[in-house]
């Protein structure tokens, strides 16, 4: 399980001069943007989409590569790197949602709304999931790119 989910990504200019960005780690999926500040922030939004699209299919998310040099590394919104945690967290667990609901006194509805990339949860609710399966959330804040 990765400890953070922030990804190297490839910035790469096509044939009409446009910057592309993919995200190795993955192996699929590209965005663009006529700068390379503005292909970044259009990657920001790609990497939910990744990291999402790995969790409604079931797969494992990759563990984010080291840094390589010249490569500018992505943070993914807040909200959805919470929510890859408590899914690759449940998955180690080994627990059904039903046993979750259980343990955190919700209905099992709330578990699957909670495992979902694509519903709203407070973070304080997946900090409590992530307790209960042993796990802790911790924040850094570093310089904006």
């Amino acid at each position: 399980m990765p400890d953070n989910y922030d990804y190297p990504a490839a910035i790469d200019l096509d044939e009409d001069g446009r910057h592309v960005v993919t995200f190795p780690d993955f192996g699929w999926g590209a965005t663009e943007g006529g700068t390379p500040d503005e292909a970044l922030s259009e990657a920001r939004d790609l990497l939910r989409e990744l990291i999402a699209e790995t969790m409604r299919a079931g797969g494992d998310l990759p563990r984010p590569s080291p840094a390589a040099e010249r490569r500018p590394v992505v943070v993914p919104p807040l909200p959805i790197a919470l929510k890859a945690a408590l899914y690759e967290a449940f998955r180690e667990a080994g627990v059904s949602r039903r046993r979750l609901a259980r343990d955190l006194g919700v209905a099992e509805s709330e578990v699957r709304r909670m495992l979902n990339p694509d519903h709203a949860t407070k973070a304080a609710t997946i900090d409590r999931a992530l307790h209960r399966l042993g796990k802790r959330v911790s924040v850094s804040v570093g310089r904006a790119a």
